[in-house]
């Protein structure tokens, strides 16, 4: 993204969600329309435009800002203004999410959000040493839910006292409502809460870590790939959980990418000239 420009297409926007480039997107719609609007845009933050001036302290200065309203009007276009004026890379979503719902592009579940990440940076505890589903799911929730949210890994017996003690949210432990269901692992579970299942990318790199994570690798070929990746990282990582997260975060944006960019690639040899 580039500050000469002042808007940015549903489309467009939508290549960097989900990547590590991926913008800070703030929702400027009136607070009656938000109230009653059944999605968000993947990480979108609401604030009010007219407390602009309080709340542009906590903005990161070295990422670009997208900001939606319903039409890409008014709303979206003065807290542009005002944020280009103060030096920002900030820009408008083109037609609001009007245009991103008529693209058909996915919408997070402000229900699931209200219940778990009202309050942001939201807060998260599971069982510490992660290999698949405990870094797929905080992958999930950072590039799609809230970008800002911390990840505490804990004792498996001590998940539900720290959950209780912190307000967190406990995931992928018996007993609570993000873990397994069935043949299916937490990172359906997330999906199906959050309204994301329906997006094929992301149905597509469930399969696979279902497939690695519950010993069925014959659900996809790539399964057997992450499984083993994962248990080489966890080797590697040892108790260090967050440096698990920031390497196993690599392998999940690589397999999302490919599904949504080069899955159709292929490569044999002898390389055909270009």
């Amino acid at each position: 993204m580039h500050s000469a420009s002042f808007s940015i297409t549903p489309h467009d926007l939508w290549t960097l969600i989900g990547t590590v480039d991926a913008p800070q997107i703030i929702d400027t719609r009136k607070h009656a329309v938000y109230d009653t609007a059944p999605g968000l845009l993947p990480t979108a933050t609401w604030r009010d435009i007219a407390a602009i001036a309080q709340w542009m302290p906590t903005l990161d200065r070295a990422r670009p800002v997208v900001f939606a309203c319903r039409h890409g009007h008014q709303m979206s276009q003065t807290a542009t203004a005002y944020l280009r004026a103060e030096g920002f890379d900030a820009r408008v979503l083109t037609g609001g999410y009007a245009a991103w719902v008529e693209s058909k592009l996915p919408l997070v579940a402000k229900s699931a959000l209200d219940r778990f990440a009202l309050k942001r940076p939201s807060v998260w505890v599971t069982r510490r040493r992660p290999k698949i589903d405990r870094v797929a799911c905080p992958w999930l929730i950072r590039r799609f839910i809230d970008a800002q949210a911390r990840i505490l890994y804990v004792d498996p017996d001590q998940v539900a006292e720290v959950a209780k003690e912190s307000g967190a949210i406990p995931f992928d432990i018996e007993g609570v409502e993000i873990s397994h269901d069935g043949p299916r692992c937490s990172f359906d579970t997330m999906l199906k809460l959050f309204g994301l299942e329906s997006e094929p990318s992301l149905a597509r790199l469930a399969l696979i870590i279902r497939g690695a994570d519950t010993a069925q690798p014959g659900l996809a070929p790539e399964a057997a790939g992450l499984h083993a990746i994962s248990l080489g990282l966890s080797a590697l990582a040892g108790d260090d959980d967050h440096g698990m997260l920031r390497h196993g975060f690599m392998v999940y944006d690589a397999l999302f990418a490919w599904l949504r960019f080069a899955a159709a690639e292929r490569h044999n040899w002898p390389a055909k000239a270009a």
